[in-house]
């Protein structure tokens, strides 16, 4: 008789009194790390870095927030022009990316360049593109809180975090200007 076949044919499992279901757990429990060096309720807070990231975050969120939602209402009430008006929006729609960077370039915003990267800063004045304020702030967020961990890490003589947050902010701050690129 096969293995499979015989655990197949046999439908019961035997049931455990209290005590040694107990003991077979016990056993197959995996400590892990906290529970190897006996982790008390105090080892598992949260440390002092950890909550200055979380509260700079919070604010760093609630503040992209609203300024996305201001920017959007200044844009969507006509209170900014748009470069594109609002009723012409559906004629791009079926247009690639370059396509419409190029169309609307043409059209609307009549500039030597194409409006990519961080061109956009040059147009904060149309209502449309005003809206990357907000996105960019959002994007900035984590360099801020790395950054404000930073002077902590660095008090506490925390070398290897202080130096991976150093790292995380020269990264983060050269993928967003443009000078680390990847792809086309």
């Amino acid at each position: 008789m096969s293995e499979r076949n015989r655990y197949d044919q046999d439908d019961e499992v035997p049931i455990l009194p209290d005590s040694e279901y107990e003991a077979a757990r016990e056993e197959l429990k995996v400590p892990g790390p906290s529970a190897a060096r006996g982790a008390t309720p105090e080892d598992l807070a949260p440390s002092e870095e950890q909550l200055l990231y979380a509260r700079i975050l919070a604010f760093g969120m609630y503040a992209g927030l609203a300024m996305l939602t201001a920017t959007f209402a200044l844009y969507a009430l006509g209170v900014v022009a748009p470069a594109v008006p609002i009723h012409e929006l559906p004629n791009y729609w079926t247009l690639s990316a370059h396509d419409y960077l190029e169309a609307i370039n043409h059209e609307f915003l009549h500039r030597d360049h194409l409006v990519t990267g961080w061109g956009w800063v040059a147009v904060l004045g149309k209502g449309d593109y005003l809206n990357f304020l907000g996105i960019a702030f959002l994007a900035a967020v984590t360099i801020v809180c790395y950054l404000g961990i930073l002077p902590t890490l660095l008090r506490k003589r925390d070398w290897i975090y202080s130096a991976i947050a150093f790292l995380e902010v020269i990264i983060l701050a050269l993928a967003a200007s443009g000078i680390i690129a990847v792809g086309h």
